[in-house]
């Protein structure tokens, strides 16, 4: 049984959905149950086929996890909890045997001063300690994050983001749940750290431009400049911390995710989706 945490999240949903084609028995931990109870090969009211196991716990609360720790000996991992030593302490004495860990390039960074990297570098910390296999995904931004346009495209043709200049080779959560499933179910991949990217780097206009061709629309973009997008974060309730750790990352140039791996074709053997193939199968949420 493998258990996947963030089950309704990005990654999480995806990882779902690839253990249930790969035939594998898989349990969603949520925080409150979604009230299924349809027949079996139905979806539930998160999206999930029925064939899922709902688990409720919360991470955060280690001692209410027994039920959704039985019987499991794979685990993927969200990173950030409050008490992540306690957290993987309870998993290994439930029986739990390996860890895949979500976490990010920000770790390379080192800068401890920067909140999204402490954390970061603390769950993987943890991890290594914790006594279980593991294996760290560092992915890029994800290729999802382009669904925080929704709203400004909802109103209108022209986007308005930070970091005009900033090329990113972001990734599929599709592809990073494909190796995230190859992690938690082939050997060979134990104390390993797979970097994750798309096939290309590309700057917000140019996703705003295949997204605009994939829906048939003229878009435009246009790049705050840092004083605005400051206080935009600010305006849409992002703490001040986390508003720092972003212009730190790409305002300064810190985190540099421009590159591209090529870790997703070596492990899963398929090439990484490229923005057009997520805008494409994506689109619905924009219509």
């Amino acid at each position: 049984m493998i258990l996947v945490t963030g089950a309704t999240g990005n990654v999480g949903a995806e990882v779902v959905r690839a253990l249930v084609r790969a035939g594998e028995p898989v349990r969603a931990l949520v925080r409150r149950p979604s009230g299924s109870s349809g027949p079996a090969g139905s979806a539930d009211p998160a999206g999930r086929p029925a064939a899922v196991e709902e688990a409720v716990g919360d991470l955060d609360r280690p001692d209410t996890l027994e039920p959704a720790l039985d019987g499991v000996r794979g685990v993927f991992l969200l990173p950030g909890y409050r008490d992540m030593d306690g957290l993987l302490a309870r998993m290994r004495g439930a029986g739990v045997e390996r860890v895949v860990l979500l976490s990010s390039l920000a770790t390379v960074a080192s800068d401890t001063d920067n909140v999204l990297s402490r954390y970061m570098i603390d769950s993987e910390r943890a991890v290594r300690d914790s006594g279980l296999a593991w294996t760290f995904l560092r992915p890029n931004a994800f290729m999802s994050n382009a669904l925080r346009w929704l709203p400004q495209l909802r109103a209108g043709a022209t986007v308005r983001d930070s970091f005009g200049t900033v090329p990113v080779a972001s990734v599929d959560p599709y592809d990073i749940a494909a190796v995230a499933v190859r992690a938690l179910l082939d050997h060979g991949h134990a104390g390993r750290v797979h970097p994750l990217s798309g096939p290309e780097p590309l700057l917000p206009a140019q996703r705003l431009e295949v997204l605009g061709d994939v829906l048939g629309r003229e878009l435009r973009f246009r790049a705050l400049s840092d004083e605005e997008g400051r206080a935009e974060m600010a305006a849409s309730g992002v703490p001040e911390p986390y508003i720092h750790a972003f212009f730190r990352f790409y305002g300064d140039g810190t985190l540099d995710e421009s590159r591209v791996y090529p870790t997703v074709e070596e492990v899963t053997g398929t090439p990484p989706r490229s923005f057009r193939d997520w805008a494409l199968a994506h689109r619905s949420a924009f219509e």
